[in-house]
Parts: structure tokens; sequence; C-alpha cells
């Protein structure tokens, strides 16, 4: 048998110790990583606990109803109607409050609930559409909806008709528009007036003309 040289020798030590060396050090980094895994799957609360949502109890009348959750500060008020009191006649259209299909009332006031927090509302009276009337008592304004067919695919109509309540209250109440003409006298209604005060609520299927004649009708009623 042949003896190796020194050479040979140092050659060979150099690559076996080359090759133990990498194998060391990539077993040592799969057991990090294992070891690493391994927590993360045995404490997900730990891991959690930094970015928990911050909750709040909130309380309001709903429809003559009054309700209690427990939101996440985060949530609209559109949400907390939709998706924790299941009131899914007020319509998520654009979400960032352009479109109108949420509008609902609140303390006598329209408001696009979209872009309002649930906890904003503590201790506050809310009236959706489901709470304007019933498919067997409807409300005047839900009845010349249907009689004048303000609608088509009908998903904006709980808004409008949500805001067309509360802007003949405007009326009433003597609240101005950017079209009345004299701030200092009680504004009268007309269609300009009806136009610009529903100027925020979109029909996309275009029946704005029909809308317009079941508002005008029961503006035309005797209070």
């Amino acid at each position: 048998m042949r003896k190796l040289s020194a050479f040979e020798m140092s050659r060979r030590n150099l690559l076996v110790g080359t090759a133990t060396s990498v194998a060391i050090a990539t077993s040592g980094i799969a057991k990090a990583q294992n070891d690493k895994a391994q927590n993360s799957v045995s404490s997900p609360l730990t891991a959690a606990r930094p970015d928990a949502p911050a909750m709040a109890t909130v309380s309001f009348s709903v429809n003559g109803e009054v309700r209690a959750l427990e939101l996440d500060t985060r949530t609209t008020l559109l949400d907390a109607l939709r998706e924790h009191l299941h009131l899914t006649g007020t319509k998520k259209g654009c979400d960032h409050g352009q479109c109108g299909a949420c509008t609902v009332i609140v303390d006598g006031q329209r408001i696009n609930s979209c872009l309002t927090l649930a906890v904003m509302h503590e201790g506050d009276s809310i009236t959706t559409i489901e709470g304007l009337g019933t498919p067997e008592h409807m409300h005047p304004m839900q009845a010349a909806f249907v009689k004048h067919d303000g609608f088509q695919c009908g998903y904006c109509t709980p808004g409008q008709i949500c805001s067309a309540v509360a802007v003949l209250d405007e009326i009433k109440a003597g609240i101005p528009s950017h079209v009345t003409g004299d701030l200092n006298a009680a504004p009268e209604f007309s269609n300009a007036e009806l136009r610009e005060r529903m100027s925020g609520n979109i029909c996309r299927c275009g029946a704005y003309s029909n809308i317009a004649e079941a508002i005008t009708e029961v503006a035309g009623r005797p209070a």
C-alpha cells in the first residue's frame, strides 16, 4: 500500500474538517428554526397579545330597543349594525361615505354610518330602515317609493328612504342647505332643495326622477 505524503494528509484533513463544520452548522440552524417553530405553535396567545385589539362596551338604542355590545374600538357603526346586530337592511356600498347606501338616522339626524365609530354613539338613539316600517305597516315614505317605483336593484333604497325622511324633517326644522336663498328665512320645499339635500345618496340605476316624485308626494301630505 502506498504511503500518503504529508501534503495529501493535510489536504484530506482539511476537506474532512470543512465537511464536518458545515454539517454541524447546518444541524444547529435547523435545530434553532425547529425550536422557534415549536415555541410559536405552543404559545400562540403570547405572540398575539401585543397586537390584541382594544375592546370597549357601548350601549345605544336601535329601533327603540337598547342594545349593548362589546366591540373592537375600531368597529364602525355600519359594521356594528350589520355584523353584530344583523340589521342588514343598512347597506355597505362604497365604505367611504360617498354613496349614502349606509345612511341611518341618529338622534333625528341622518349620517353615513360607515364614517363613524360605534363607540362614539354611547346612549344615542339610532333608527335603521328596519325601524321605519315593516312590509305590513310601511312608513309613508316606504309606501311612496313602492307606489312611484323609486328603486330598481334596491341596493341604495334603504339609505335613500332614511335620508328622505330626514330631509323633510330638516326642512320642517328650518335647517338651510347650500341652495337656500335666504339663510334668515325658513327654507321651503322645492325641487332645488330636494335635489341638493338628496345629492349625497347615489342611485346607480338612475331612478332619481321616481325618487323625487315619491318624496314630493310625502312632502305634500299634511303632517
